[in-house]
């Protein structure tokens, strides 16, 4: 009897013993982590911004003087005429047949000419630089020829022409000046070519009462090539691209 006491007893012992035991590892073991389902990424709509555009930079008007005798830009009309009536461009350079312009004016004119020749015109300088006291002769011959009124239509009188900035010049091919200028092939070539070498046409026909001038389709001014593309795109004369007076009439 005692015997099964003592079994008994050892049974007890050990579920004792093994109890504890059990209970240390579980204190010990880390907790499971609850498992939780990721929610899917969050996609957020956005909606594309408008490619931006830059709007064109208007060209800026101001770059040259239009009252000094010596800018490109120079506007001499009936109403403004070149101060000092004495004034001389220092830098002439011949474009052939005895006729002179400033130098950019002569190299852009020369290439021109080149140009003109590729495609089968040929073109030449009928006049170029005057001065003063050569206008005084121009305007004098065209008063004794045709009248004052007549005169004032295709002349300018000393002091008030654009021969004398030396930015101007009368184009011609061979046998056919002025007027006839104006009916060649050579001369709608220049017309459709003259601003990308810095010209473009002074006197058009339907801007008589702006310039005050007749139709010259002989007589270009030289501004520059960006100049001379603002001013053929606006379809304006000098006086009405700058906000000028329109001058019709001397002062």
């Amino acid at each position: 009897m005692k015997h099964h006491n003592l079994i008994g007893l050892g049974f007890v012992v050990a579920a004792i013993i093994g109890g504890l035991i059990w209970a240390d590892i579980r204190a010990h073991r880390p907790n499971p982590q609850p498992f939780v389902q990721s929610s899917a990424p969050k996609i957020t709509q956005t909606t594309p911004k408008p490619a931006q555009t830059t709007s064109p930079k208007a060209f800026d008007k101001t770059q040259y003087s239009l009252n000094d005798p010596t800018s490109i830009w120079v506007v001499v009309d009936k109403q403004r005429p070149i101060n000092p009536k004495s004034y001389a461009p220092n830098d002439l350079t011949s474009v052939g047949s005895g006729k002179y312009m400033r130098a950019a004016a002569a190299a852009a004119f020369e290439q021109m000419v080149s140009d003109a020749k590729t495609a089968g015109y040929s073109l030449s300088a009928e006049s170029g630089y005057r001065s003063y006291d050569t206008q005084v002769s121009v305007y004098a011959n065209e008063v004794k020829n045709y009248g004052q009124a007549v005169a004032d239509s295709e002349s300018a009188r000393p002091g008030f022409s654009e021969h004398q900035t030396g930015w101007a010049v009368d184009i011609a091919s061979p046998g056919c000046i002025e007027d006839c200028f104006g009916t060649t092939a050579a001369s709608k070539w220049v017309l459709a070519n003259s601003a990308k070498y810095g010209f473009f046409q002074r006197y058009p026909a339907d801007k008589s009462v702006v310039t005050g001038y007749r139709n010259e389709p002989w007589h270009f001014r030289y501004v520059g090539p960006a100049l001379a593309a603002e001013i053929v795109k606006s379809g304006q004369t000098m006086e009405e691209y700058f906000g000028l007076p329109a001058a019709p009439d001397y002062l």
